[in-house]
C-alpha cells in the first residue's frame, strides 16, 4: 500500500492563499464531516483554515475605558456608569467596569427570583448600541486634579478609549449542572431544579474553540480572533487556566480546562455579539461571541479539528453536594451529542438537558469568521508566546 506524504504547512503560507481568494476555510461542523468522508491526511491537504465559533455567558469579562479630561481635571476615586460601579483605582479617568458588576443599591442578597437584573454587560452592551449611560465619577481633590465631582451623560464614541478585557473566556469543556437537593437552586449555570428535573449544559460542542485544539498547538499570545463581532487578539492564558487535566483518548479534556484572556477595541464590536444576561436569582453575566481560527498545518490539526459532538466527554456535577475541594461533586459522564438529543439519564432517570450555550449564535459567530477569511479580510497570525497544556 503507498503511503501517502506527510502534510506539512505553516501559517504564512495559509495566508498567501487567503490574500489571493484560494484559501480552503470551512466551519469546525463541516470539518467533522470532512474528516469522516476522507481521512485526516487528504483532509488535512484539502482544508487550510477551521473556522471555529462560541456564543456564551463568561462572566470573567469586562471593559477598560479611559473617559477623558475636561477642566478642572479630575482624578476619580469612584467611578459609576448607570449605577453600575466600576474600579478607579488606576490612572486619573482610568477605570474597569466589569460585566457581573451590581448596581450598588441593589447588591447580590436583594435580587429576588423573578427580578430582572442590569448591571456591568448591559452597560456595555447600551454603549455598543449607541445609547448615551450616566457617568459619575468622585475624588478626594489635589492639587494637580481639584475636580471633585463629575456627572454627565457618555456615549461609547465619547469615551477616549474602550477596550474589551476579559479574563476568562472560551472554557475548554464546561460542565452539565444538576441538583439532586429537595429545593431549586440559583446558579450561574441558571435556576437547577430539585431531584435533578432539569441539566443545564454549556459550551458549543464541536464548533468550540479550545475543543478544536485541545493541546493549543496554534492558539497563544498575539492569536487575532473574532470577538464580539470585530477583531480581538488572544494576550495569554485565562485566570482559573488548567494545563493538566485528565482527557480521553482524543486528547478532550474530561473537566472545565483550558481558558484564554482576550481583548479587543469594543468600538469596532457589534451588539448581536455582545448581550448582557440577567441570571435568574443569580446576577448578571456577557454573552460573548468568540471565533478562533484553526490552521490546518499538519494531519495531528485535521484530526483535532475533526472532533464531533459524540467525541466530547462533560462531567454531569451536582450542584447542590460539593466535594472537599468546594467544586460541585461528579456524578458521571455523557457526551454532548447526548446533551444535544435534550434529554439525559442522571441516576437512572431521564431528565431534560437545556443548553446555556447558544448553538446558533455560536455557528453564526463560525460562519462569520470563515466569510472573513474567504474575502481575504482577516488573516491568521502566530502566537509569539504558547500557553500552557501539558
Amino acid at each position: 500500500m503507498r503511503c501517502l506524504p506527510e502534510v506539512k504547512k505553516t501559517v504564512a503560507e495559509i495566508n498567501k492563499r487567503i490574500e489571493k481568494g484560494k484559501a480552503v476555510v470551512l466551519t469546525a461542523a463541516e470539518m467533522v464531516e470532512t474528516v469522516k468522508r476522507l481521512g485526516k491526511v487528504k483532509a488535512a491537504k484539502e482544508v487550510d483554515v477551521v473556522a471555529t465559533g462560541t456564543f456564551s455567558p463568561m462572566c470573567s469579562s469586562g471593559m477598560l475605558f479611559n473617559f477623558g479630561q475636561e477642566p478642572p481635571v479630575i482624578k476619580a476615586q469612584k467611578v459609576r456608569l448607570n449605577g453600575i460601579p466600576a474600579h478607579a483605582g488606576l490612572a486619573a479617568v482610568d477605570a474597569y467596569l466589569g460585566a457581573s458588576e451590581l448596581p450598588k443599591d441593589d447588591p447580590l442578597n436583594k435580587i429576588h427570583p423573578g427580578q430582572f437584573v442590569y448591571g456591568g454587560a448591559h452597560v456595555i452592551e447600551d454603549l455598543l448600541r449607541g445609547k448615551a449611560v450616566r457617568l459619575w465619577a468622585e475624588a478626594y481633590g489635589t492639587d494637580c486634579y481639584p475636580r471633585r465631582l463629575l456627572e454627565k451623560d457618555v456615549t461609547l464614541a465619547d469615551l477616549k478609549y474602550a477596550a474589551l478585557i476579559n479574563p476568562r473566556n472560551c472554557y475548554q469543556n464546561y460542565n452539565v449542572a444538576v441538583n439532586l437537593t429537595s429545593r431549586i437552586i440559583y446558579t450561574y449555570m441558571g435556576p437547577l431544579k430539585p431531584n435533578a428535573r432539569n441539566a443545564n449544559f454549556a459550551t458549543s460542542g464541536e464548533l468550540s474553540p479550545l475543543l478544536n485544539d485541545p493541546y493549543l498547538k496554534t492558539i497563544g499570545l498575539g492569536t487575532r480572533i473574532f470577538l464580539g463581532g470585530g477583531v480581538g487578539y488572544v494576550i495569554g492564558a485565562g485566570t482559573q487556566h488548567d494545563p493538566h487535566p485528565k482527557r480521553n483518548e482524543r486528547g478532550i479534556p474530561l473537566s472545565a480546562a483550558g481558558t484564554l484572556m482576550v481583548k479587543g477595541d469594543l468600538k469596532g464590536m457589534n451588539a448581536r455579539y455582545i448581550r448582557g444576561v440577567s441570571i435568574l436569582g443569580y446576577g448578571v453575566s456577557m454573552a460573548v461571541g468568540v471565533g478562533i481560527p484553526i490552521p490546518i498545518l499538519n494531519e495531528d490539526m485535521a484530526f483535532y479539528t475533526g472532533v464531533s459532538d459524540a467525541d466530547i466527554e462533560m462531567p454531569v456535577r451536582d450542584y447542590g453536594h460539593d466535594e472537599p475541594n468546594g467544586i460541585p461533586r461528579v456524578l458521571g459522564y455523557v457526551t454532548y451529542a447526548d446533551c444535544r438529543a435534550g434529554e439525559i439519564v442522571v441516576n437512572g432517570k431521564r431528565t431534560e438537558a437545556v443548553p446555556v450555550t447558544s448553538l446558533a449564535m455560536s455557528l453564526e459567530v463560525a460562519t462569520t469568521l470563515k466569510s472573513w477569511i474567504e474575502q481575504g479580510k482577516f488573516l491568521l497570525t502566530e502566537p509569539v508566546e504558547p500557553i500552557p497544556s501539558l
